[in-house]
Order: C-alpha cells, then structure tokens, then sequence
C-alpha cells in the first residue's frame, strides 16, 4: 500500500484539513521547455515515485524516463500511460489538448491534467473562446470573426490602425499580427482564411479585433470544472529582439512577480475572468478542468482579455513554477480528481524569477537545426541552483546535446528581487554557446528598475 504523503504546513488562512496524497507515478506529455519546468518541479516532489515523459528532450532525459510515441495520438498516449503503471498523466502542449488526448486517457481510468477536446476549444478556437466570454460577461477587446476578404476589409476599417488580426485556430503563439499597415493586416487575413487548419470542407476563420492599450499579464489558474485556484501572474516578452521590436514569437522570456501590477490584480482577475468562464464552461455542459490561462491587457479602461489557453504557457511557466513552494503533484491531481476545494492555500517564495529564451539562428522564421550546444555544465557547476538551464528545442546527438528546434533553451534564474534574478539569469546566459543563436538582453530590464 502507498503510504500517504502530506503537503502545506498550517499557516494564516489555510484549511485545518491538509489534502493528503499517495505517492504517485507521473507522466508528462510534451518535450519543450515548459514540459521540462513542469519535470523539474514534479522531479523535486517527495511523493513522486517515479517520472516519465514522452517524447521528452535532452534535458529532460536527465531527470525523466523518456519514451516514444504520437502525443496526438489518444489511444497510443492511454496505452502508454497503462503500460507504465501512471497515477497522473500531465499533458503539456495545446495540440494534444485540441485533439482529444485528455478524453482518451480518461475513459481509460487514469486522472489526467487537461481540458477535454470540447473545453480545450477555449483555445483551439478564438471565435469561440469569444462566444463563451460573451455569455460569461467576461470584459475583452470588440471583435468581428470573417470568413471574406470583404468582411475583414470592413471591420479592418471598421476599428482602424492599429490593426489587430487573429488566426481563429492554434498558430504556435504566432497567430497574431498587429501592425500599422493595412495591406499587411489584409494579407495575414487572407492567409488565415485560408488556413490548412480549418476543418474540412469549410472556409478558414479570422478574428479581427480592436487594439488594447496597456501591458499584457499573464495570469495562469488550476480548476477541476468547478473551484479555481489562480497562480502568480507573469508577464513575457513576445518580439524576437530587444524594445519589442521584429517579429513575434512563441515567447522569449519571462518574469515574476509584476512590481508595477496592482495588488488586486489576481483577485480581480479570479472575480471578473476566470471564475465566470470555468461556470460558463460547466454550464454549457463542458467543464474546464486543468489549467486556464488568461492573457490579459491592463488597458485605461480596465482589465481586458487577449485570449484563453487551455494549458501551461511557455515560457511563463518557468518563472511561475520557479516561484511554486507547494508541491506541484498534489496540486495538479487535485484538479484531476475534483479535489480542488480541499487544497491549502498555495505557498509562494518571495523571490523573484527571470527566464530567457537561447533561440536558434533564423528564429522564429525557419530556424538552424543540429549545432551542438556547449557551456551546459559550467552553468550547472557554477551557478546552480540559483540558475538553471530548461531545454526546449534539444536531443542528443551521442554525447552532445544540439539543437533540435526554434527555441533552444529556457535560462531561469531566481533571485531577491527582479534585479538579482536577471543578472544571475544572464550570467548563465553567457556561459552558453551556440552558433548563431540569439536572445533579447531586456528580459525583465524596465520591471527590475522600477522595483
């Protein structure tokens, strides 16, 4: 019999009943840098007994088992979890998600981390991810969805420069233009519309929307269907290159705590975001369980929502986690098991973390793959475990680690304040080598003066 493991020590305004769990075997689905943030945390978890990912990368080779198989693949995955014994299957990417790999292990007896195909459309889907939030009365940007080149010409004009354009299915984080040139807007419009992505038989869909003034927060929440517990808001840094500048990207870099956010600011997200839109979910007969990310703009009218995710968001996740003193295992099988009501309140460190993206040369157009990566063991030896390096875009090639993707490494790093974590984050940076790579050198820089 597993013995039962108990996490939360008692402190102001936790529960008297601490939620108590057996020792689990885990498995992570994914192999990027989020994944490899989530096996570093579950890796540091006393009841975690044993830890798998699949397919998993070079990093996280070191700390997981690593097997094969299609993450799309439902069935593949359920087999996979019930041939290794897993009490929680943790699925990390949004594809998988989208594709109905939560149902399968589900009805294959196992909790699993994750929104069914239906809720995941929160993301799959902008348009209705739009709808959801209208019923809900969830505040966001006034949008069109078009499916003509003659409907997106009018709401371009409709809400004028700056232009925002949103491809209405998943686009890896790179959906998105926002830009002063209508031809351009126009151009990405036609391409959405024309999407491989759309269903079968149908025509492609495309939002367009009204532009958001203000800093974009990222707020990530764990729910079982019904309770939402909010976590620690970040924010990332979405250009390829310093002052924001170049094209976007699926992310490259991140930092929490905000100094400058609002102390309100997660209990007002809970109030008026999150919570009506899990009710809304659970309403309609699909309830969202697993993790709800909220992209959020702090406009001069209030709190507005850019979009939904339906799982853990790269590269936030890294400094999020970085910052989580609870043990992860327990809190995501509570949201699998409906459980989530009973969890203590969450333990925070009070330290700051800073993590920066090492990406491939030509990145995020079609980026350099194969180079060999070296500085890896000087950063563990000389400055772990205040910094540390979360792989991405990596496999092993024999004895060396190359790259193998667009983002290449996460460098996170913890530390007093914003300050500190940066430069301890950058230091580990230094000692990295990649020909052609390149990262932004402001991660976190505005942040870290005005604390």
């Amino acid at each position: 019999m597993l013995r039962p493991h108990s996490f939360g020590g008692p402190h102001k305004g936790a529960r008297t009943a601490a939620v108590r769990l057996h020792l689990v075997k885990v498995l992570v689905i994914g192999s990027g840098a989020r994944e490899h943030a989530l096996c570093h945390s579950l890796s540091h978890d006393p009841a975690v007994t044993a830890l798998h990912c699949a397919p998993g990368n070079a990093g996280i080779a070191e700390i997981a088992e690593l097997h094969r198989v299609d993450i799309l693949d439902g069935a593949a995955v359920s087999a996979l979890a019930a041939e290794l014994g897993v009490d929680l299957v943790v699925i990390g990417p949004e594809a998988p998600l989208v594709a109905g790999v939560a149902d399968a292990v589900r009805e294959a007896g196992i909790p699993v981390f994750g929104p069914s195909k239906e809720a995941a459309r929160l993301e799959g889907s902008k348009a209705f991810a739009k709808d959801v939030m209208a019923a809900a009365g969830v505040p966001t940007a006034r949008s069109y969805v078009c499916t003509t080149a003659e409907e997106a010409a009018a709401a371009l004009d409709a809400f004028g420069a700056p232009y925002v354009v949103k491809d209405d299915g998943l686009a890896a984080g790179k959906g998105v233009v926002v830009t002063d040139d209508v031809e351009a807007a126009k151009a990405h419009a036609a391409a959405c519309m024309g999407a491989s992505s759309a269903p079968s038989g149908q025509r492609g869909r495309v939002v367009i929307e009204e532009y958001l003034d203000g800093p974009e927060v990222s707020l990530f929440a764990v729910t079982d269907g019904r309770t939402v517990v909010p976590l620690q808001p970040a924010q990332d840094f979405k250009r390829a290159f310093d002052d924001d500048e170049g094209p976007n990207t699926g992310g490259m870099g991140a930092y929490s705590p905000l100094p400058w956010a609002s102390p309100d600011l997660v209990d007002e997200v809970l109030r008026t975001v999150l919570q009506p839109t899990v009710d809304e979910m659970r309403r309609r007969g699909t309830p969202f369980s697993g993790l709800l990310y909220a992209g959020l703009a702090i406009t001069s009218r209030g709190i507005r929502v850019v979009e939904f995710n339906a799982r853990f968001g790269d590269p936030e996740t890294q400094v999020v986690l970085a910052r989580l003193q609870t043990p992860l295992a327990g809190v995501l099988m509570a949201a699998a098991t409906g459980d989530l009501a009973d969890l203590p309140p969450l333990r925070w460190s009070d330290e700051a973390a800073v993590t920066v993206v090492v990406a491939a040369q030509n990145y995020p157009g079609s980026p350099r793959t194969g180079d060999p990566i070296t500085g890896l063991e000087e950063v563990a030896a000389q400055d772990a475990p205040h910094a540390y390096v979360l792989h991405a875009g990596t496999r092993r090639d024999g004895d060396t680690v190359v790259s193998a993707g667009g983002r290449v490494l996460s460098v996170t790093a913890t530390g007093k304040d914003l300050a500190e974590a940066r430069d301890r984050a950058y230091t580990a940076v230094s000692r990295i080598r990649l020909e052609g790579s390149h990262h932004r050198s402001d991660i976190a820089a505005r942040a870290a003066a005005q604390a």
